[in-house]
């Protein structure tokens, strides 16, 4: 038996809402990526991501359809990993004096990298130059880490950056100015110039 016609206009007119793997499955890799820079291992990372997966579906049902998915679930996620015995002995402690500098800093925007064409040559610099800012961010300060990996790893904007990590968005630029700089200073001592432009 076929529906009325207004029956099946109101079924297509209210879609069906979206399903706790639909939103979270996609997010398998960054959350891997994200929890195996913030662990430093494959085994915790896994752990992490498990423990994770497990409490954003209890909890999926406090999750507001409509809002950003994928910071709710980074935010969990780097919730369970500070209060996780690892997280708490990697948390390096951050002063109320760094933090109000921190808020307190207004930055200009960003240069985006430039495009550039690929040939051989290239990408064997790429490949070495990889593994220097992998070396360089694994000396970064958890607090500075987690800022970059998120905005530039995760391409997250400044307001999801901020609602992840439960700090004031003045305080996420001045992390990631801070961050940035760090690696600038790391990869130019190690004879890297201009690692930024070459992306």
């Amino acid at each position: 038996m076929s529906l009325l016609p207004w029956r099946r206009d109101a079924r297509e007119a209210s879609p069906e809402p979206e399903s706790f793997g639909d939103l979270a499955l996609p997010l398998l890799p960054s959350l891997y990526n994200f929890a195996r820079w913030m662990a430093r291992n494959p085994d915790g990372a896994e752990d992490l991501v498990q423990e994770t997966m497990l409490k954003a579906l209890r909890g999926f049902s406090s999750f507001e359809p409509g809002t950003n998915f994928k910071a709710w679930i980074f935010r969990i996620l780097r919730n369970t990993y500070l209060t996780s015995r690892s997280g708490l002995a990697a948390m390096r402690t951050v002063t109320f004096e760094e933090e109000q500098a921190e808020s307190g800093t207004r930055l200009g925007p960003q240069p985006e990298a430039m495009i550039e064409r690929r040939t051989p040559e290239m990408e064997l610099l790429r490949l070495l130059d990889h593994e220097m800012v992998r070396a360089a961010m694994e000396k970064l300060p958890s607090h500075l880490l987690e800022a970059i990996l998120l905005s530039n790893v995760e391409e997250m904007k400044y307001r999801e950056i901020s609602s992840v990590l439960d700090i004031p968005i003045g305080t996420v630029m001045s992390r990631l100015a801070r961050a940035r700089n760090f690696l600038r200073h790391e990869l130019e001592a190690r004879g890297m110039n201009g690692w930024e432009e070459r992306g």
